[in-house]
């Protein structure tokens, strides 16, 4: 995988996080392990097709562990691996980034 990415190291964070739903993806699986229901409910506006596109991406990316239980019905988590958690420095600053923005618009 490492071949197919851009030389540019601020190419290659966007073209693995460069979607909306994806920190936001992110956003919730730092605060824990969730289920998929979990997630779809918490990200409203997403369809159940890109919810399902984004994990497998992201999983494929190393950012996402999905554990299936050989339950009936099934029942599958999502959390984040470590290279996954290491994203939560970019999380904060555009947490605070945002905050800043939108004070800024108040004045």
């Amino acid at each position: 995988m490492k071949k197919d990415l851009p030389a540019c190291p601020v190419e290659t964070a966007l073209s693995l996080m460069g979607d909306r739903w994806k920190m936001l993806i992110v956003r919730d699986l730092l605060t824990g392990t969730k289920r998929f229901g979990e997630l779809k409910k918490s990200l409203t506006g997403i369809s159940q097709k890109v919810l399902t596109q984004h994990l497998r991406a992201m999983e494929e990316s190393g950012l996402v562990n999905r554990k299936v239980y050989a339950e009936v019905p099934p029942r599958v988590e999502y959390s984040l691996t470590e290279m996954g958690c290491s994203l939560r420095i970019i999380h904060d600053a555009m947490w605070q980034w945002g905050e800043e923005y939108k004070k800024a618009l108040e004045t």
